[in-house]
């Protein structure tokens, strides 16, 4: 065996160098599984349309209730139609637009849930009954 062979000389002495194996990180040829595909990507736009819209859904449905409990009743309403239109489009739909349904039917919700903490906090009486 040759020790004094150069970083790109082979050894000598009838050895054979290893195969190089790839490592995976860069594919060396076409995929050996099927590569699947979002058919409906998650875009910023549809999340944020489903937010806006569901925003004003939101308040248009809270200024029906003329107290603390109408409007957390409403709320719980809109929310609950907003959630069943949220499903609806995650199965057939964007899936964008249904997040951004979700995350400000949840950010609703808990605005509501703060209002009812604080008049129930100062009058002392739960305000739903």
């Amino acid at each position: 065996m040759n020790w004094n062979a150069g970083p790109g000389e082979p050894p000598s002495g009838g050895a054979r160098p290893m195969p190089h194996v790839p490592s995976g990180l860069f594919p060396s040829g076409p995929p050996t599984r099927p590569t699947w595909r979002e058919p409906y990507p998650v875009t910023g736009g549809g999340v944020a349309a489903g937010g806006a819209l569901t925003a004003l859904w939101l308040v248009l449905f809270g200024l029906l209730g003329h107290d603390v409990a109408g409007y957390a009743w409403w709320t719980v309403v809109a929310g609950g139609l907003a959630w069943l239109a949220a499903l609806a489009l995650v199965r057939y739909g964007d899936r964008g637009v249904a997040t951004g349904i979700a995350i400000v039917t949840a950010g609703g919700w808990s605005i509501a849930a703060a209002v009812l903490a604080v008049r129930w906090a100062q009058a002392g009486d739960w305000p739903l009954w």
